[in-house]
Parts: C-alpha cells; structure tokens; sequence
C-alpha cells in the first residue's frame, strides 16, 4: 500500500500534471468571461441593429399552435423549441475562444523561435582550381587530378 502511494504523489506532483491541471482551471475561468463578453456585450448591440432581438430568448417552436416568442416561455411551460439564440451564442463563445487559444499559441511560438543565427559551419575543405573536386584545405596537391597546388592553406 506504501508504494502505491508514494508512485501516486509522484504522478501527482509530476510537472505535466499541475501543469494540465493550471491550464483546466484557468481555461474554466476564460471561458465564463467569454461567455459574459458574448452574452452581455457583443449580442446586445447586435440584437439592438436587426430590431430589438435578444439573441438568447431567440427560439424557433416546435408546436407553433402554442403561440410561445421566448425561451423563459418555453421553459415555463415545458414546450419543444429549437434554442437558436442560444445555439448562436454558444458559436461566437467557441470562435472568440478559439481565436485567443491560436494568438496564444502564435506568441508563444514567436518567443520560442531561436532569433540568434547559426553560425556558419567552418570550412575544411577548398576547390582544386585545376579540376574544381573538393580537396581537404590543408593539402598542397590534389588528389583526383595530381596538380600541385599552393604550399600555403587558404586558411592558414
């Protein structure tokens, strides 16, 4: 029983795993503000431009003989009815959510970028000027074509 729980605190406190947690959490948190964003601040007005709609008692009724115009109708009497409103809602939360998760990820990929340039590898090894084959940089004659080639190294 002891190793199982020392093996469970040791998954527990595992990096990957606060780490996941943290991003639960704070991912719950996000999406309650996005929720109230799109609910009570970007519907509102849109609803205001197409007539006065609120966009979360937006419905579309199932029975149309029961004469119902809201969800909070609806829900009252227990009628069928096509949520639209809130469905539309729900696809803005989702598409603002989305588009911050990909401009965070944008950033944080900019940040890891390595912005220092490699440098050059160092040469070892030139042109035979006679034959153009590539040759060690130390070597005073070529070994494909036997031409001797300056005693002195480029490099040296």
């Amino acid at each position: 029983m002891k190793g199982f729980i020392n093996e469970f605190k040791e998954f527990a406190v595992r990096g990957n795993v606060v780490d996941l947690a943290v991003g639960v959490i704070i991912g719950g948190a996000f999406g309650k503000i996005v929720t109230s964003i799109v609910s009570d601040i970007i519907m509102p007005p849109i609803g205001l431009l197409l007539g006065g709609v609120n966009f979360g008692e937006l419905i579309i009724p199932l029975k149309p003989d029961l004469h119902i115009h809201t969800l909070t109708e609806a829900q009252k009497i227990g009628a069928p009815v096509i949520a639209i409103g809130q469905f539309i809602n729900t696809v803005l939360d989702f598409l603002i959510v989305a588009f911050c998760i990909f401009m965070l990820v944008k950033g944080i990929n900019w940040l890891k970028r390595d912005t220092k340039e490699q440098p050059e590898p160092e040469k070892t090894t030139k042109d035979c000027p006679y034959c153009l084959s590539e040759i060690p940089l130390a070597a005073t004659r070529c070994s494909h074509c036997t031409s001797v080639l300056d005693a002195k190294p480029e490099n040296a």
